[in-house]
């Protein structure tokens, strides 16, 4: 599996349910930035990017909505579909969003700042730097 799914402890009783995030502990790193998509339009993709070195944990707080993720070499599709887990993505790991349901809110965790230069934004571009990464690691295991 590209990335992993993180189910989250869910404290429950007659008046509801409440989930705590908390960096460190069930979110893998520490939190820099918080972000949500909504209101998404019927048909449109998210994403169509990497991200040189950032991670992002991303939770469907309502609704639902799919992911496809790449490594280059596997593809793989998940959908998100519940506040009580969450896709952990991990750097170097193409992704789009689609699908989203009509009442889709998705919430992203991102454990650094802001920053245009982390994006890989063209697909060939992204195979190019897999590859050329992978071609590193080999040579250095020769």
């Amino acid at each position: 599996m590209l990335a992993k799914l993180i189910k989250f402890e869910s404290n429950r009783d007659e008046r509801g349910a409440l989930i705590a995030l908390e960096d460190q502990y069930n979110v893998p790193f520490e939190i820099k930035r918080v972000y949500y998509i909504f209101d998404t339009k019927e048909k449109v993709r998210r994403g169509g990017h990497a991200h040189k070195d950032l991670k992002q944990l991303a939770i469907c707080l309502k609704g639902s909505c799919k992911f496809l993720l790449t490594d280059g070499r596997i593809e793989e599709n998940i959908e998100l579909n519940s506040p009580e887990e969450g896709l952990l993505l991990e750097h170097c790991l193409w992704r789009e969003m689609y699908n989203f349901s009509t009442d889709c809110i998705l919430l992203l965790l991102a454990d650094k700042y802001y920053d245009e230069d982390d994006y890989i934004r063209d697909y060939s571009d992204y195979l190019k730097m897999i590859l050329d990464v992978k071609d590193d690691e080999l040579s250095k295991e020769i």
